[in-house]
């Protein structure tokens, strides 16, 4: 899997980084929590950090396009994004914050 970032920009009113980014791979498409590892690690930042809003493939095409945003921590990051994307986003067999076991 290559990931190639296309635009970075920084948003200082949220706080944050936003990136679009094109992921080339071989083979089945790539989980979410397998991009974002490999974006976080890319960037140097902390996983926990790092939103993958959306991640679009096109049919024939071993590749997709995708948007990122990195804050600059958590608690910033958990007023500006929708409780569904955090979901989202959290790793397998993690509890986010709201929910009742």
């Amino acid at each position: 899997m290559d990931i190639r970032i296309l635009k970075d920009k920084n948003n200082a009113l949220l706080n944050r980084r936003e990136l679009d980014f094109i992921v080339k791979y071989e083979g089945s498409t790539p989980s979410r929590s397998d991009i974002r590892n490999k974006l976080a690690a890319m960037l140097n930042a902390p996983l926990e950090l790092l939103v993958i809003q959306r991640i679009k493939t096109e049919y024939g095409l071993q590749e997709g396009k995708g948007y990122a945003k990195l804050y600059e921590n958590a608690d910033r990051m958990k007023e500006v994004e929708l409780e569904y994307v955090l979901k989202r986003n959290a790793a397998p067999g993690t509890e986010t914050e709201g929910e009742e076991a």
